[in-house]
């Protein structure tokens, strides 16, 4: 292998030198609008949030009432289980499927709705009311939304108050040791809404009581008569479902149910 002259080399280096030039140009050309692009972008980007309507003006702009909206319907659920009929009508519902001891029949979607349009039925009265003295004149602009959510909170209380009892109310006065209320308008509402759930809780109960007792003679009987007859390795529940399915249709006893817990709102 030969070795190139010294002037040989030095025309290679050259010539290498302005390749690499004319490769570089096209990047930098590129580069330059990039870079103009970026300084012509504004420096910053301020974002305003006025919640204000008016000047001096006491409703609530849009934005925030869709907050607020918002906001509610993630407690609607737990306003539905403690603010309403729903507490009651579930658990005795339950305790009939329960009692007949089908415990897929009717499936929890079905005996939720059943619950829910009950409880629409049931509290339809209220409901109105809260259209008639809160919803409509805040509609109209002739209230602000804070006398609005005032006034829709008096058909509730009014209700909670006719279904809950006066021992509980006064357990979570006594709790909270507030004095005696002398009206009903001084007992606060975070005070009355245990005291309603506990007073429901218990109603439904005794409701409950009452549905499972026959259920349960049919059950023992059912069960004296298969251990006298010696047939221990019958189940009592074997014979004791279709019997207490067939005595539940005959008494209409859906019918039954259903008519009680709407009246015992009344």
């Amino acid at each position: 292998m030969s070795l190139l002259r010294p002037g040989a080399a030095k025309r290679l280096c050259g010539a290498l030198l302005i390749l690499a030039a004319l490769a570089a140009a096209p990047c930098g050309a590129q580069t330059a609008p990039a870079t103009a692009t970026t300084a012509a972008a504004p420096a910053d980007i301020k974002f305003n949030l006025n919640l204000n309507t008016g000047a001096g003006s006491a409703q609530l702009s849009d934005l925030m009432k869709i907050v607020l909206v918002l906001s509610v319907l993630t407690l609607v659920p737990s306003l539905l289980l403690t603010m309403t009929a729903f507490t009651r009508i579930v658990i005795v519902l339950s305790f009939v499927r329960r009692a007949l001891a089908v415990q897929g029949l009717p499936p929890n979607q079905i005996l939720i709705g059943i619950s829910l349009f009950l409880t629409l039925f049931v509290m339809a009265p209220v409901f109105g009311k809260i259209n008639e003295v809160a919803i409509q004149p805040d509609v109209r602009g002739e209230i602000t939304d804070m006398q609005a959510f005032e006034k829709a909170l008096g058909p509730l209380r009014e209700f909670m108050f006719r279904q809950t009892r006066k021992k509980d109310l006064a357990l979570f006065l006594r709790v909270a040791k507030m004095e005696k209320p002398r009206t009903r308008d001084d007992v606060p509402t975070h005070v009355l809404l245990p005291a309603f759930a506990l007073s429901e809780i218990k109603t439904s109960f005794q409701m409950g009581f009452i549905i499972y007792l026959p259920m349960l003679v049919v059950d023992m009987v059912v069960a004296t008569l298969l251990t006298s007859m010696g047939m221990f390795m019958l189940p009592p529940a074997t014979v004791s479902v279709p019997l207490k399915i067939l005595l539940f249709v005959l008494v209409d006893g859906w019918h039954l149910v259903i008519g009680s817990l709407a009246q015992s709102f009344s």
